[in-house]
């Protein structure tokens, strides 16, 4: 199994700036990033950002590093770029690892790239996990995932999809914002204009839905623990870190 692993890590968070860099266990919380993605099966792992400050952080512990515009209104026409940077094939496997998840296990992206091999057809490959919460599956910032019975995505919902989560213990799935693409599908996304959808739930995979791409869909194989979202979460996974004795 061939893929590259992509970080995008901005520095301009609404709610974290700078949240690249913020300290954890003595370390930027990229660098902690970058060694998830080390431990999969990546041939290759690049941080692709938008700001010299991180850029220098990533080359100072020797990582690879790429400039990319800061006019990017989507993470998916980020990775786009970095595709065309780095001259990949059209068929060649890319893994988007989010900059803000420093407890993402290896197995993670390792399932979410083997998807796409084992799928030719699929242009997207992500994952899922079982709600079994109510509240969880009312709470719009769970994204919500209904598929077909062979893994196809059907649709993506901040709405409680299906319906509403009395009687419908385990049906539904939070969406794990974790991709895999391949580059030609990446080059063609960027020409499609927003849709309405799109705007509508705020989740750009729709966009894709809306012009017949084939998202395969799979409930992850390991826990995912949260990324790094607040200063919360930022601080619970410090404590994580801590009690793990790293």
């Amino acid at each position: 199994m061939e893929f590259t692993a992509v970080i995008p890590a901005r520095f301009g968070s609404t709610r974290l700036p700078g949240k690249p860099l913020l300290d954890i266990a003595g370390q930027p919380m990229i660098w902690h990033v970058v060694q998830r993605a080390m431990e999969s099966e990546a041939l290759r792992v690049v941080v692709a950002t938008d700001d010299t400050r991180i850029m220098d952080a990533v080359k100072a512990f020797g990582a690879e590093c790429v400039m990319t515009q800061s006019s990017h209104s989507t993470g998916t026409d980020r990775l786009a770029e970095v595709a065309r940077i780095l001259k990949l094939s059209a068929d060649a496997i890319v893994v988007n690892v989010q900059g803000d998840e420093p407890l993402l296990p290896a197995q993670a992206i390792n399932q979410v790239a083997q998807m796409l091999v084992a799928e030719p057809q699929a242009q997207i490959a992500t994952l899922c996990e079982r709600l079994m919460d109510s509240a969880d599956v009312l709470d719009p910032n769970q994204v919500k995932v209904v598929f077909s019975s062979d893994g196809r995505a059907l649709y993506f919902s901040r709405a409680p999809i299906p319906g509403h989560p009395e009687g419908a213990i385990g049906l539904h799935h939070r969406h794990i914002g974790l991709y895999a693409y391949r580059a030609g599908f990446l080059a063609d996304f960027t020409h499609w204009q927003p849709s309405a959808l799109e705007q509508f739930e705020r989740l750009e995979q729709l966009r894709a839905l809306e012009h017949g791409a084939w998202i395969q869909v799979a409930v992850t194989e390991q826990s995912i623990p949260p990324g790094v979202d607040t200063e919360t979460d930022l601080h619970a996974v410090r404590r994580h870190m801590e009690f793990m004795g790293v």
